[in-house]
């Protein structure tokens, strides 16, 4: 668990944008269960991929015009039960942070892992979850 002191900064990066933080496993499964529209989930990280990539991609992705219903967050190292579920949720895919994943009526339809963020540009990260709000959203 890392110190909530270190984190928060991060944490706004995502909230300061409009995302809801979830922080417990009920309030996760209530998010990424709706049977109608469409959630984005970033699990947020601290790692320099998270940082550099990941959290401005998503950012950057959420202002074209056809964008996702809901977003939310959870924390890795820091809402450990809020994480292990929405890892739940993600499934077959294996633990990644960070990750980005999309959802559409309760359904998991676009999933960036922590191997698709890695060295690449935010602008790369957030061309790519666009395309898939067009297509989803």
């Amino acid at each position: 668990m890392y110190p909530i002191e270190l984190t928060i900064p991060m944490a706004k990066e995502l909230t300061d944008f409009g995302f809801e933080t979830l922080n417990d496993a009920d309030s996760v499964t209530q998010s990424l269960e709706k049977n109608t529209g469409t959630t984005l989930l970033v699990i947020n990280s601290v790692c320099g991929c998270a940082a550099a990539n990941a959290r401005p991609g998503a950012k950057m992705a959420i202002q074209n015009d056809k964008r996702p219903d809901h977003c939310v967050t959870v924390f890795a190292g820091v809402d450990r039960e809020a994480t292990e579920q929405a890892r739940q949720f993600l499934l077959p895919y294996p633990p990644s942070s960070p990750a980005i994943a999309l959802f559409k009526d309760g359904k998991l339809v676009h999933m960036l892992e922590r191997r698709h963020i890695e060295g690449r540009s935010a602008d790369m990260i957030a061309n790519n979850l666009k395309e898939a709000f067009n297509t989803y959203c």
